[in-house]
């Protein structure tokens, strides 16, 4: 092939940037994988004079996809702030590419011109671009997480801010909602009750960087899970259970497991146990603090009988506490 045969879909490309129409001037979508100089013909429309060429070109990168993020990326750092701001509106819109690793490459894309220009107009532009994105991706989630039965829980700003989400009985959605976590910001505890959990969806909990408590009660995984869990966020509290729930609170760290609150309804209450007691024992095995407890009941699933021996003080004569056996079938989560 020659020279001349070699130049001519180059020579084209650029043309396509280049087409002219009675309505001003426009852009055609250059085709996936063609040569790079096309690309950056397209790239120094963003700066010309003409709006029309300007936007045809925006269009015509964004229709590229992946392809156009590395010369965009070279150009942006010229320091044309033209160029630089329409430049970083076409990676912004690539951040919402239907395809995951294209959506990925533009998030790396803004980050180093972010980090890597710093104080810069470049980086000033990348930097505003992922944060309003971030928001808005943020804001859509949490829409559509609370539209399929999720509940969400937000501290006061004493403690931080943070957001805290369960998902229960009332969840309507599948695994694949689920990734929408990933987009949450602030997000400091996910809790699972009731709700089965696949590898797909455990997979996603695990990329949850910074999240300090994940609860899974009565979601079918067990002990494997939660070290696999501990593995990729060494900084959260993991607490798997199996689903067998009493329906009780402490506020005792340590020390005799004195039941402070008993919820209505629950397995507890049916049961008979009371505010004030202290559990002595769980199936004649000694409990030593409300955590034991909790993690003897964690290996116990809904509908289980369990026979809690309880120190209870009021009613008797002398003022030395009676001991109750209560026989509980516990509630599910």
């Amino acid at each position: 092939m020659t020279g001349r045969a070699l130049a001519r879909p180059i020579r084209s490309l650029a043309a396509a940037c280049l087409v002219s129409v009675t309505a001003g001037a426009a852009v055609m979508a250059p085709a996936r994988g063609e040569p790079s100089a096309g690309v950056d013909e397209c790239i120094a429309q963003l700066g010309a004079d003409q709006f029309a060429r300007r936007e045809a070109a925006a269009r015509a990168l964004v229709h590229l996809g992946a392809p156009a993020l590395a010369p965009l990326e070279r150009a942006i750092r010229t320091g044309d702030l033209e160029v630089a701001t329409r430049g970083v509106e076409v990676i912004r819109e690539l951040l919402d590419a239907e395809d995951q690793a294209t959506s990925d490459a533009a998030w790396k894309c803004l980050a180093r011109l972010a980090a890597a220009d710093a104080g810069t107009p470049a980086a000033a532009l990348a930097e505003a671009a992922a944060e309003f994105h971030a928001l808005a991706a943020a804001t859509a989630a949490r829409d559509r997480l609370e539209s399929l039965g999720a509940v969400f829980r937000e501290r006061s700003p004493i403690q931080g801010g943070a957001v805290e989400i369960e998902f229960n009985a009332s969840w309507r959605g599948g695994p694949d909602d689920l990734r929408q976590l990933s987009r949450l910001r602030g997000l400091s505890a996910v809790s699972v009750h009731g709700v089965a959990i696949d590898d797909h969806s455990l997979a996603v909990l695990a990329s949850l960087q910074g999240v300090q408590r994940i609860d899974l009660f009565g979601t079918g995984l067990g002990a494997e899970a939660a070290r696999m869990l501990a593995d990729h966020l060494p900084e959260a509290r993991i607490d798997v259970r199996k689903g067998g729930k009493l329906g009780v609170s402490s506020l005792a760290f340590g020390g005799p497991c004195e039941v402070r609150t008993v919820e209505p309804g629950s397995a507890a209450d049916q049961a008979g146990i009371r505010s004030g007691d202290v559990v002595l024992s769980i199936d004649g095995v000694g409990v030593t603090s409300f955590d034991d407890l909790t993690t003897r009941l964690g290996e116990r699933a809904p509908g289980e009988v369990v026979t809690l021996a309880v120190a209870r003080r009021d009613g008797t004569a002398d003022g030395e506490p009676e001991r109750v056996d209560c026989d509980v079938r516990l509630d599910a989560w």
